[in-house]
């Protein structure tokens, strides 16, 4: 008989993110489901299910809920960098382990934390490379206003000047807000080259549906931009840039990369917890020693290497226009070939 593993869910299913939360969501049951249904792990895995519904406050109490009320060590969760701050104190107290599945800003590197998806030098430093000769050095910075927009804005604000770029503006609105006419005036006035988006949820959409409106060829790029945000946006969505380690292709599993990140993150936990028996009680640290680099996460940072891709939106879908093979995640821009493609060591999905 198999051993029965707890693991926590924490996502919104409702707030201003909602979409992103709910693709991440899928993805780690549908991972959960196929675990269950193999005959090839020694254990099946239980969700313990909590929603904060777009509350930042209500993270780090139903993070706290999960690791007292259950056998839960592991928790999948957190959509925007302020979540998942506001979570690490709580997972680090507990000695659990927090499997981010989003793209973040870097400069972090948590021994309770691993980095499913991609940070700066695998989505905000290739596409820059991308744009800057394409599209001329004239850019626009937009992003919300908490962790990500901040740090993205600040990284791409030094690569441009280095460059010798000119950053036209930057701007940030609180998460929520949809009053976007006086960022598209000063756009259209300014007229940049290019506008780097690093807004989230409704604050987007409002923004690329007004901003199409009065400039409908100006390129827009984004480092956070999946397929479960296009319907909506509509026909606005159309000529949006983005970078990120997968895109809905022919052949491929999930409808977005949130998906597959969570569904591999479910992966490697069963692989893990199979390969070492009671790996699941174990702190993240003494599991990644027991299981000598035999896995796709750095022991030294908890990142993955993950591929580059670089795609444009057409028809309400996205085309690949660059691939770069995988990418060693370098959080804090440490390694001289952190801006270059690196060997292949793994796929964002097994």
């Amino acid at each position: 008989m198999r051993r029965r593993v707890e693991i926590g869910i924490l996502q919104s299913t409702s707030g201003d993110y909602s979409a992103i939360a709910a693709a991440s969501r899928a993805g780690a049951l549908a991972g959960i489901s196929n675990v269950n249904a193999s005959t090839g792990y020694s254990m099946e895995f239980v969700p313990v299910l909590r929603d904060p519904q777009g509350h930042v406050d209500l993270y780090a109490p139903l993070c706290r809920d999960i690791l007292t009320t259950s056998r839960a060590r592991h928790i999948i969760g957190c959509v925007t960098s302020s979540s998942r701050k506001e979570v690490l104190p709580v997972i680090e107290r507990q000695g659990a382990t927090l499997w981010y599945a989003l793209p973040y800003e870097g400069f972090e590197a948590s021994d309770h934390v691993v980095y499913m998806h991609a940070c700066p030098n695998q989505h905000l430093l290739p596409l820059l490379d991308w744009a800057l000769p394409r599209f001329g050095s004239r850019v626009h910075l937009l992003g919300s206003n908490y962790i990500w927009g901040w740090e993205i804005n600040r990284l791409a604000r030094e690569v441009v000047a280095r460059g010798g770029g000119s950053i036209t503006a930057e701007r940030h609105l609180a998460m929520g807000e949809t009053d976007v006419a006086h960022m598209v005036e000063e756009i259209a006035d300014l007229r940049p080259d290019f506008v780097l988006n690093s807004l989230v949820g409704t604050t987007q959409y409002a923004f690329v549906t007004a901003l199409r409106a009065v400039m409908p060829r100006l390129p827009v790029l984004s480092c956070n931009l999946t397929e479960c945000e296009l319907p909506l946006m509509g026909e606005a969505a159309d000529g949006l840039i983005a970078a990120g380690p997968y895109f809905a292709e022919d052949g491929t599993r999930f409808a977005n990369a949130h998906a597959a990140a969570s569904y591999a993150a479910v992966t490697e936990m069963a692989r893990l917890f199979h390969r070492h028996t009671g790996g699941e009680d174990l702190p993240l640290s003494q599991l990644l020693a027991l299981d000598r680099r035999a896995g796709p996460i750095d022991p030294e940072t908890h990142h993955t290497a993950l591929p580059v891709l670089i795609a444009e939106v057409r028809g309400g879908a996205f085309h690949v226009l660059r691939r770069l093979p995988p990418v060693p995640g370098d959080p804090y821009l440490a390694r001289r070939d952190s801006r270059a493609a690196a060997r292949p060591q793994l796929r964002l999905v097994p």
